[in-house]
């Protein structure tokens, strides 16, 4: 526990500037982050007897060991600027919503030259317009369904459009009439965008014109006797008119709001916000967090509406959003809702009325959004915590492991070694902070020796962290690469984290204290295996001189749990939380690693000598084949040939044709079908590529 008077800032040497403030611990990782009208007065507030602040307040300032500031020029710049920060460095102590669920949304690919209605989850594309979110995708289909009558646009995937153009017949949607079919040229694609846009225009809320204009069509129609026409135009109506009765009128005046609402207690609080457009709830989403800060209702308005809108622009924000409790001050928080809309936004209490009585409603929502919260996670909590208190008292160490870090090793017969670490923070996986290895010492099967070699890596790069930060003295001989950073950096490849992002180096580096980093170390080192393998990462430990990180390994056949050492595995009950907790982590560490292994290994089987020159990217390499049109018409080039190609200069063409002329030309290619050899010349830069020719 740090004491706070030790990092305090001198006097007068706060500004009384507006600004954004992040406390760091004693790692570098950033814990909280916040804003204030004037810098001085806030930050000193922090800084009192402990016994006068919240107790929150007090845990926060106790853990951090550190304190800095940007001055900025006025309260919107700052509330700009600190939810940039919170979504960057994700600090532990802001408050942090969470959705409840993922909750599905009606998008319209407006980005494609065909555009296409479909459901979507996740974060938002851009050229994609969405409607929603709604509870349930199933009501999203059932509304598109109706709609598809009247408005035929394209909602089959990518691969169904493609093969439906190559064989020149539509989908069975576009036989029914539910399909304009423009993958088979019944309409252009200038006829195909107008029509999703009009579908647009309706699910905006534009409904009434619309359906003025399909009656006057129907009366028309009937007049000119073309009876089945007119039919036809009053089935139109009916299916829209059921899509919108799907939507409830709320609101008389056709209003476009947000309502947010807020169920809290002293621990947790849960958000719900109805979107309304044009006088119909259009979606209905809800977030649940912890109150990890002392924050009132105001304070939490003020996070939810941050959350809500920081990465919305133009008509994703509305022109009203009412709450219940204005942020202190408003007139900040209105000013950055107006900027992003590009246009005057309200925010408001309703006071009376209509929308008094739907902000009731939606405040009943968040009372059992909460209450069916708390009662799954009353549940959770204990499980989780009795898992981690078992696994303690199991393998004897002082306190729960609140951070476990989990290594395995994945090969097929040797080739492709590879490693993963997962971390689980508080019993629950971490993913963010996952990263894996390709072992670089050996080649070979040897499962202790990689390991040995990983978990040597990952704590190598937590001392350099120590070191550059000086909380640790100099790092034993040989243990860093050249420039001063870990071995992994040597071959210039950084690897790659979950999701294909870079891995992030050894520390935070120019100080930015994101929390992607190896300089967190965990309570408890878990291996995927028996006695060797934790011989082996214990070994790691003790060579660079680690005594207070656990280690444990959980052999696979009979699930026991060996300790260094032991002479005798630790056996807990088949019924233990501990036990499935240690399971659930080397689980996760072993699909984890062997997805990587299996990436790899496709990767290589479809590599071809193109692929391993160096300097040349994708887009060379496809520019190089499309110029030639095949991998033998390339090899057959000439240097001078080869840099005709735009972007190709002749050292690069040199390298490219000394690769060409060192690799073995594949075997002919064959029609299964007819047993006919198929010319290279003829062959296509596609099938190349499909076949991986010249491997």
């Amino acid at each position: 526990m740090a004491d706070p008077s030790s990092y305090r800032p001198k006097p007068g040497q706060i500004p009384e500037s507006p600004g954004v403030y992040k406390f760091r611990d004693e790692h570098g990782r950033v814990i909280y982050v916040g804003k204030a009208k004037s810098l001085r007065p806030r930050l000193s507030s922090y800084f009192q007897d402990l016994a006068n602040l919240h107790p929150r307040t007090r845990t926060m300032v106790t853990t951090a060991a550190s304190v800095e500031w940007t001055v900025v020029s006025t309260e919107v710049e700052a509330l700009q600027l600190e939810y940039s920060w919170i979504k960057e460095f994700d600090p532990r102590f802001n408050v942090k919503y969470r959705d409840d669920k993922s909750y599905p949304s009606l998008a319209v690919t407006l980005n494609e030259e065909f555009p296409r209605v479909q459901v979507m989850r996740g974060p938002k594309r851009k050229g994609v317009r969405y409607f929603g979110p709604y509870g349930h995708a199933w009501a999203i289909r059932e509304t598109v369904d109706l709609m598809l009558r009247v408005f035929p646009v394209r909602t089959c995937s990518a691969g169904v459009f493609k093969r439906s153009a190559q064989i020149g017949r539509p989908c069975l949607l576009g036989y029914i009439g539910k399909c304009s079919a423009p993958c088979v040229g019944r309409v252009t694609a200038e006829e195909h965008r107008r029509l999703a846009e009009e579908f647009c225009d309706f699910m905006a809320g534009r409904t009434g014109a619309y359906l003025r204009r399909l009656e006057q069509q129907m009366q028309e129609a009937a007049e000119e006797m073309e009876y089945e026409k007119a039919a036809r135009l009053r089935d139109d109506i009916g299916a829209l008119k059921r899509a919108m009765e799907k939507n409830a009128v709320v609101l008389a005046d056709a209003t476009d709001a947000d309502l947010i609402a807020i169920a809290e207690d002293e621990l947790e609080a849960a958000v719900q916000i109805f979107h309304v457009r044009g006088g119909r709830v259009r979606g209905q989403r809800g977030w649940v967090t912890d109150k990890v800060e002392a924050v009132d209702t105001a304070g939490l308005v003020e996070h939810a509406l941050q959350q809500l809108y920081g990465e919305e622009k133009g008509d994703a924000v509305p022109k009203e959003v009412l709450v219940p409790a204005l942020p202190e001050p408003a007139e900040p928080v209105a000013q950055w809702l107006s900027d992003r809309r590009g246009s005057r936004v309200d925010l408001r209490i309703p006071q009376r009325g209509d929308k008094k009585d739907l902000m009731a409603t939606v405040a009943r929502n968040a009372q059992q959004a909460l209450a069916l919260h708390k009662t799954k996670r009353a549940s959770d909590l204990t499980t989780r915590s009795r898992a981690l208190e078992e696994i303690a008292e199991a393998l004897e160490l002082d306190s729960a492991p609140l951070r476990i870090e989990c290594f395995d090793i994945s090969h097929l017969q040797g080739e492709d070694v590879v490693a993963s670490m997962v971390v689980f923070e508080d019993g629950l996986a971490r993913k963010s902070e996952y990263r894996r290895f390709q072992i670089k010492s050996f080649a070979g099967q040897d499962d202790v020796r990689a390991m040995h070699e990983v978990v040597g890596r990952r704590f190598r790069r937590y001392l350099q962290e120590k070191t550059d930060t000086g909380e640790w003295g100099p790092a034993p001989d040989g243990e860093t690469a050249r420039n001063g950073h870990p071995e992994e950096a040597q071959d210039g490849h950084p690897e790659e984290a979950q999701d294909g992002h870079p891995e992030a180096p050894a520390g935070p580096i120019d100080e930015s204290g994101k929390p992607k980093r190896f300089a967190y170390p965990p309570q408890l080192v878990v291996v995927d295996g028996g006695r060797p393998q934790v011989a082996a990462a214990k070994r790691a430990l003790d060579e660079l001189g680690i005594d207070d990180v656990a280690v444990c390994g959980l052999a696979k056949r009979l699930e026991e749990v060996w300790l260094p050492d032991d002479e005798d595995p630790v056996v807990l009950p088949r019924s233990s939380e501990g036990l499935y907790l240690l399971q659930r982590v080397r689980d996760e560490a072993h699909r984890f690693a062997i997805t990587y292994q299996r990436g790899k290994r496709a990767k290589s089987m479809k590599a071809g000598p193109l692929d391993t020159v160096p300097g040349l990217g994708e887009s060379r390499r496809q520019a190089l084949l499309k110029h030639f049109g095949s991998l033998k018409r390339l090899r057959a080039a000439t240097v001078e040939q080869i840099c005709e190609v735009p972007g190709v200069g002749r050292k690069t063409a040199e390298t490219v044709a000394a690769a060409l002329a060192t690799a073995a030309p594949a075997a002919p290619a064959v029609n299964t079908a007819t047993g006919e050899i198929i010319e290279d010349e003829a062959t296509s830069v596609a099938s190349s590529a499909t076949r991986g020719t010249d491997r």
